[in-house]
């Protein structure tokens, strides 16, 4: 009786181990369409304007934070607003539908936030809402759309908020001009103006 039990169990486990072989060199389970790949194509030249337009108002609201403007950063941002609802994202359809969405969820967050920065009227928490617009534009959103303007630089200062409280930004030059301590800070007054660093630089993606 043990050795016909032993048998059937050496005859189990020897069709167990010839299915799992010949399902791991198979490719491996329920085989379905393959997905297309991402499809990236050229922007028309209106489509790059206008995000170097949208791109020129969030450097005017960056600049106005600098100069602890919190009307000049409102203005700015309300332009910002209409800039980006502007954005020909129609013509993204010629991508991959994941392009398309991806841009259309990115876009819905940064307006949600520039919103919230409108409404603000104490200029830390406005500030704060533009840390949180410049996170969602890199890398995603810039990704998203096949970047194709002029070399940015993403910027970091290590105590925006207070001691180890970081915050980042996007800048269209090297020069470190720190829009959450800036010129005017309570505290520190214009001495913290050049501090952080470029952390990467954001070039323009090259496509055939």
């Amino acid at each position: 009786m043990k050795k016909v039990l032993l048998f059937l169990l050496l005859l189990v486990l020897g069709i167990v181990v010839f299915y799992w072989y010949r399902f791991s060199h198979s490719g491996g389970g329920i085989s379905g369409p393959k997905q297309p790949p991402i499809v990236l194509k050229r922007h028309s030249p209106a489509f790059n304007k206008s995000v170097s337009n949208l791109m020129n108002a969030y450097f005017d609201m960056k600049n106005a934070f600098v100069e602890a403007d919190s009307n000049g950063a409102r203005t700015s941002c309300q332009l910002f607003i209409r800039l980006l609802d502007s954005l020909p994202l129609q013509e993204l359809k010629k991508d991959t539908a994941t392009i398309l969405a991806t841009v259309n969820a990115n876009v819905a967050d940064i307006r949600l936030n520039a919103e919230s920065l409108v409404k603000q009227n104490i200029l830390t928490e406005m500030r704060k809402d533009f840390s949180m617009i410049s996170e969602i534009m890199y890398p995603s959103f810039f990704r998203a759309i096949n970047y194709e303007g002029e070399k940015m630089y993403w910027q970091n200062c290590p105590m925006a908020f207070g001691e180890g409280k970081e915050a980042n930004w996007i800048s269209n030059s090297d020069e470190i001009m720190n829009p959450y301590l800036g010129k005017h800070h309570p505290e520190y007054k214009a001495t913290m103006l050049h501090c952080g660093e470029t952390k990467d630089t954001i070039k323009p993606q090259v496509l055939p």
